[in-house]
C-alpha cells in the first residue's frame, strides 16, 4: 500500500515536533529531518499530479469498461464533477472494482481487451512513479 499524502504529512508534523525537543541527540536530529524534508518533496511532487493522474485514469477505465461491455455490464455512469481527491479517489475505486470484474471476465475470451486492461494498469503504475523512484 502506498501512504496517502495526508498521512506522510501527519507523520512528518509528528516528527518535527518530536525532534524540537532540546533532548534529541543531533545525529537523530539531523537524520529526522533530512529524511522529512526528503518526504515532503515527494509529498509536493505526488499532491501536484493526484487530481491529473485519477481523471486521466477514470476517463481510462471508463473506456475499457464501455469496451467490454458486452462481457460485464460497466458500472452506472457518474458524474465526475467534484474534483476532491477524495471523490476523485473513491470513483476510481469504484472503476477499479468494475475493471477487475471485467479482466477476470474476459480473461481467455477476449485477448484484446484483456490485453488492453493490463496495459492501462502499468500505465497507471508508470503515471505515479516520482521523480525519485527506481527504475
Amino acid at each position: 500500500m502506498i501512504p496517502s499524502v495526508p498521512a506522510v504529512l501527519m507523520d512528518l508534523a509528528g516528527k518535527v515536533a518530536a525532534n524540537a525537543a532540546p533532548s534529541v541527540n543531533p545525529v537523530d536530529r539531523a537524520s529526522a529531518l533530512g529524511l522529512s524534508a526528503m518526504l515532503m518533496g515527494l509529498a509536493a511532487e505526488s499532491w501536484d499530479s493526484a487530481a491529473h493522474h485519477l481523471v486521466m485514469e477514470n476517463r481510462a477505465f471508463r473506456a475499457l469498461l464501455a469496451k467490454g461491455a458486452a462481457y460485464a455490464p460497466p458500472p452506472a455512469e457518474h458524474a465526475e464533477d467534484d474534483f476532491r481527491l477524495s471523490a476523485l479517489a473513491a470513483e476510481n475505486g469504484r472503476l477499479r472494482a468494475a475493471l477487475i470484474t471485467l479482466q477476470t471476465a474476459v480473461e481467455g475470451r477476449d485477448a484484446a481487451i484483456n490485453d488492453a486492461i493490463w496495459a492501462e494498469l502499468r500505465a497507471s503504475t508508470e503515471r505515479r512513479k516520482t521523480q525519485g523512484s527506481a527504475v
